[in-house]
């Protein structure tokens, strides 16, 4: 056995400065490696063999990439070239767009753990516009409150909680609760920043999805990722315009809709194609489960079995509805006995899915859209569904001049939708909320459960995990025996073990 570490991802100044000492150096491209992995198939000569012939032969390597990756169609070729990408001025909303890529890594700048300056972006639509004005008044108006409302949060906070503040160590802990609740002015505009490493193929993808993109920031973020990756591995990323499908298709859907619905009430009052003020934040429900397969603990406990046998899974599943209900708890706890707070719940636990419709304001969205194994089908953001109101704000008597300022915002969009309907999301505030439906497995549930139902968590997005476990626990009574924050895990776990 060997284990040879090809290659790993080092700065880009560091390789700017080699390339300097040695400008004839053709091959610091990560096209070689992606080329002698390509050769592994069909060459029975060593992999590391494989890799120094294509770095002593660029030009090979790249047809050879172009054949294999566009040519018969092994795109996973493209995916052994990875990039590191630095991702500054981009607006809140654009970072939603980006982060929709599922196969890529990201970490960004945390409006929960940082204080913000005044920067936000200007949408192309509406500089130089007689928008303009209109657009930054109303983000100064949104930034001075946000300073204003943190200069009044941070001691109440630290009053509220002084065994905690009594210990310097909380210090930073319990600042960033005054910030993570200053932020709900904030607009959707605000400037943001982050590390995204991502492999050719997505890159490729992601240029393609977003150059599609209604919002011109997108298209822009497009033009400048593909600059930036192909002069590095022109083989591999290749076709970036988008096709019809990526250019028409929400038309499309957006057309059907109109036809579908006719004189229907869609439940969206409009005024000049944007959504009025509507529901307050506790009307309604925020968190509904939609969908699940009946028998979802059979069905988890025949995988477990099925996983651990030679029999069929149809085998399985009626040794467990053969089972008394004791019996099938039993097998469970089994199961389910040596778990603790940071494992991961077993691989056959994504045999089974959930589907919720949950409303969430932008705050928690930016947070539940990390969880890339659910399924994520977002509606625009809509003053029809209302704002999310942090409680420390109530408390401190500052609620109205919130929901005051919500509304200023929601004027200033609904101006903006009748010259640029894309870029009217830009001035709604972190407070605005959307509709979103998740599809989500039941290991991803766990998950979600351990990280975000957790009492370190943000409370918005802490509150709505919350009530995904719960609906999942009443669903899957068995299988979610030890589904919940990683604070409560001891106590569940024994609770049912002792």
């Amino acid at each position: 056995m060997k284990i040879l570490l090809a290659g790993h991802n080092i700065d880009r100044d560091i390789i700017n400065e080699f390339q300097y000492l040695q400008p004839e150096r053709q091959d610091l491209t990560p096209e070689t490696i992606a080329a002698a992995y390509a050769r592994i198939s069909r060459n029975p000569a060593p992999v590391n063999e494989l890799r120094m012939s294509a770095r002593g032969e660029v030009e090979k390597a790249r047809l050879s990439n172009k054949n294999i990756v566009f040519e018969m169609g092994h795109s996973s070729i493209a995916e052994h070239a990875v990039f590191n990408i630095d991702v500054i001025g981009v607006s809140r909303l654009l970072v939603e767009e980006i982060e929709r890529s599922r196969l890529v890594s990201f970490t960004e700048k945390s409006q929960r753990y940082v204080l913000l300056a005044d920067d936000f972006v200007i949408p192309d639509e509406i500089r130089g516009t007689d928008l303009e004005k209109m657009f930054v008044d109303t983000i100064r108006r949104q930034n001075a409150f946000y300073h204003e409302l943190y200069a009044q949060l941070r001691p109440y906070i630290f009053d509220k909680n002084q065994k905690l503040a009594a210990d310097p160590a909380n210090t930073s802990l319990l600042e960033g609760w005054a910030k993570e609740d200053a932020r709900y002015c904030l607009a959707l505009a605000t400037e943001a920043q982050l590390g995204m490493t991502i492999n050719a193929r997505n890159a490729e993808l992601m240029i393609r999805r977003l150059a599609a993109s209604p919002l011109a920031e997108a298209r822009r973020f497009s033009g400048m990722l593909y600059e930036a990756v192909s002069g590095i591995a022109p083989s591999l990323v290749r076709y970036t315009s988008p096709t019809s499908y990526d250019r028409e298709r929400a038309e499309a859907l957006h057309a059907e809709v109109s036809r579908l619905a006719g004189g229907m009430d869609t439940g969206k009052a409009k005024t000049d194609g944007f959504p009025k003020s509507g529901v307050d934040e506790n009307s309604g429900d925020l968190v509904r489960l939609l969908s699940f397969e009946p028998h979802t603990d059979d069905k988890i406990a025949a995988a477990l079995l099925a996983g651990a046998s030679d029999l069929s899974f149809a085998e399985c599943l009626g040794m467990v509805e053969r089972m008394t209900a004791s019996e099938k708890e039993d097998f469970f706890k089994s199961a389910l006995r040596e778990m603790r707070a940071h494992d991961a719940a077993p691989r056959e636990f994504e045999h089974a899915s959930f589907t919720y419709e949950l409303v969430v304001s932008a705050t928690c969205y930016a947070q539940l859209k990390r969880h890339r194994m659910a399924t994520l089908t977002t509606q625009s953001y809509s003053p029809a569904l209302g704002v999310t109101i942090p409680p420390a704000v109530t408390e401190i008597g500052r609620e109205a001049a919130l929901r005051k300022l919500c509304l200023e915002s929601e004027k200033s969009a609904r101006e903006i939708a009748v010259k640029a309907p894309a870029a009217a999301a830009y001035i709604l505030t972190n407070a605005h909320r959307r509709r979103v439906i998740m599809t989500v497995n039941a290991r991803e549930l766990y998950h979600i459960a351990r990280v975000r139902a957790d009492r370190h968590a943000q409370w918005d997005i802490r509150r709505t995990a919350s009530k995904i476990t719960h609906l999942a626990k009443e669903a899957m009574p068995l299988a979610s025996l030890l589904a919940g924050g990683k604070d409560e895990f001891d106590a569940i776990y024994t609770g049912i073990f002792g």
